[in-house]
Parts: structure tokens; sequence; C-alpha cells
């Protein structure tokens, strides 16, 4: 295990790709050719898409990764067969393949992520997440302790 690190990612860090009027944000990994932010342990891709109404988007996923969309805007259709999704609604399409997407008549604003799974226990409780309930715990004692935010 290594010492938490934070990593400050402003919008021009993140590349954006136009095509026909939608556009797609890099905001980690790789879209096509284009390459933005990069973690320094797990390399996530993350995307944010917004597609005018009726375009189409596809990307490459390979099969080590696990696929999930969040629809922030609007509504539009995934997968093979396809899929309607609405607003406010997130799919995990599981490990690998290749995503299509058409927005519905309205366009569509989707969040994209893709990755390794870590394959490692969850513990959560509220906003806080850990390995191990022991680790819930002490993160929670430094949480009202006001310990649980270390400076350098």
């Amino acid at each position: 295990m290594t010492a938490p690190t934070y990593h400050d990612i402003r919008e021009e860090d993140m590349p954006l790709v136009e095509e026909n009027g939608s556009t797609v944000r890099v905001v980690a990994g790789r879209y096509e050719n284009i390459v933005g932010p990069q973690g320094q342990f797990v390399q996530p891709t993350v995307l944010d898409a917004r597609l005018k109404p009726e375009a189409a988007f596809s990307i490459p996923v390979p099969d080590y990764e696990t696929l999930f969309i969040y629809v922030l805007e609007g509504s539009g259709d995934f997968g093979t067969p396809s899929q309607t999704v609405e607003q406010r609604t997130a799919v995990v399409f599981g490990d690998g393949d290749l995503l299509n997407a058409k927005a519905g008549l309205n366009g569509m604003r989707f969040a994209l992520f893709a990755g390794k799974p870590l394959h490692e226990p969850i513990a959560w409780g509220g906003p806080i997440v850990m390995n191990t309930e022991e680790e819930l715990e002490t993160a929670f004692h430094e949480l009202r302790n006001g310990t649980f935010i270390k400076n350098k």
C-alpha cells in the first residue's frame, strides 16, 4: 500500500474532442488518439460525453476492464441490442466490448467510466470507502477527532 496522494486536475488539463457538434472531454485516460490525465497506479478511462440529438458515439473497451455509464442529461440508446437509458440512470456493462451509443431526440450527456477491477474487499460507510470494517472504524474515529485529513 502507498501513501494517499491528491492530483489536482483542472479543466485545461482535460482535452476536449469535438466531432460533428458533439463533444467528449477526456477527464482521465484516453479517447481515440487524445490522452488526458493519467493515474499513477490505476489507469481508468473517464469521459464526459455531450452528444447532439441523434448523434452516435462508440469506444472500444479492453476485455479486462469493467465499463459503466451514468446519463446526466437527456436519454439515448446503448449496447447491442440497444437499450434506452434515461437521465439519472447508471448502467454497468461488464467486462470489455465495443460500447455503442446514440443520443435521443433531445441529445444526451453521459459520464463513462472504464478500468481494470481491483478485486479488493470493500467496506462502505456513508461517504467513506475502505477495505475492511476495522479501517472504516479508524477512519470515522479520525473524522470525529479532526485527524482524518493529514497535512504533508
